[in-house]
């Protein structure tokens, strides 16, 4: 069992630790280049590729994307409540607690551990997560809502021409599905590697502060996609994505968004870095449970 776990969680080290080391040698590394790159283009081919490919019925996927909905409100409203009553303010740290690294963590984990049936549930996750964050993050860090964004997120419309293809039962050209599935490839990789750059740049302060939010963020992950599995009847691979899902670490965009608008970077990255090494840390057990409990 802790060599299939080891098998599972070997290569996210290993490509987060190329990334730690490449940013420790001082080693340039566009990290807005490759960012704007993975997420207007490699992003998705990969959703659609994966939507297109997969032996999932367009239910099960839309399941999945309604517990990715009903999770992340969860998120939103426990923290709501929680952040003020432990001392910690809102605008600074509600993102943080609602939106986790589903993305450059938690697909490849469920990818690694629940095979190509566990990417495409974790992809439906995502293709709802990362909408609301990109859309929410801005207004929950400002307070000014822009509708026009939404039409801004690739993700929308590479979920939307995936899911149609299904449903329609549209034939692609064969050179056209190998193309978007060899793009599809660089996309989990490289966000690893960006992953472990961003850690390395992170200045964790108040460590203390950061060590009680990053508990909260994955206790309540763990807890919350624990019940919302029992909830929706999830079993298998669906119960298993969605448990890994919510128990991820703040997204490392959260500290860009932090920096983008002046409010308070280094508590923000002090709450990645140390959820981060605390997700490493309870990872083989973390899934244990998701796979087997």
């Amino acid at each position: 069992m802790l060599l299939e776990i080891f098998t599972v969680i070997a290569p996210v080290f290993v490509c987060a630790a190329i990334g730690f080391v490449w940013a420790r040698m001082g080693v340039p590394y566009e990290t807005q280049f490759v960012t704007r790159l993975v997420s207007n283009v490699g992003f998705p081919c990969l959703i659609f590729a994966s939507l297109v490919k997969v032996d999932l019925e367009p239910a099960t996927l839309g399941i999945m994307g309604l517990a990715a909905l009903v999770t992340t409100a969860a998120f939103g409203l426990i923290a709501f409540v929680v952040l003020p009553v432990l001392g910690f303010d809102r605008r600074t740290f509600l993102n943080s607690m609602v939106f986790a690294n589903t993305g450059n963590m938690g697909l490849p984990l469920c990818l690694f551990a629940l095979g190509e049936e566990g990417l495409a549930l974790a992809i439906a996750y995502f293709a709802v997560n990362a909408p609301l964050f990109f859309i929410l993050g801005p207004i929950i860090q400002t307070g000014k809502a822009n509708a026009k964004d939404i039409l801004k997120v690739p993700h929308i419309w590479s979920v939307g021409a995936g899911i149609s293809v299904k449903l329609l039962g549209l034939p692609l050209p064969e050179w056209t599905l190998k193309t978007l599935t060899f793009i599809a490839g660089f996309p989990i990789p490289l966000m690893l590697i960006t992953l472990g750059v961003s850690l390395a740049g992170l200045q964790a302060s108040y460590l203390g502060r950061s060590a009680v939010l990053a508990l909260m963020r994955l206790g309540m992950g763990v807890g919350v996609g624990w019940a919302a599995a029992l909830v929706f009847g999830f079993e298998g691979a669906a119960r298993g994505v969605l448990i890994i899902e919510c128990a991820m670490p703040a997204a490392v965009f959260n500290f860009l968004y932090a920096q983008m608008y002046d409010n308070k970077p280094n508590e923000v990255a002090g709450v990645i870095l140390v959820s981060t090494l605390l997700t490493f840390a309870v990872l083989p057990a973390l899934l244990w449970f998701a796979i087997n409990g």
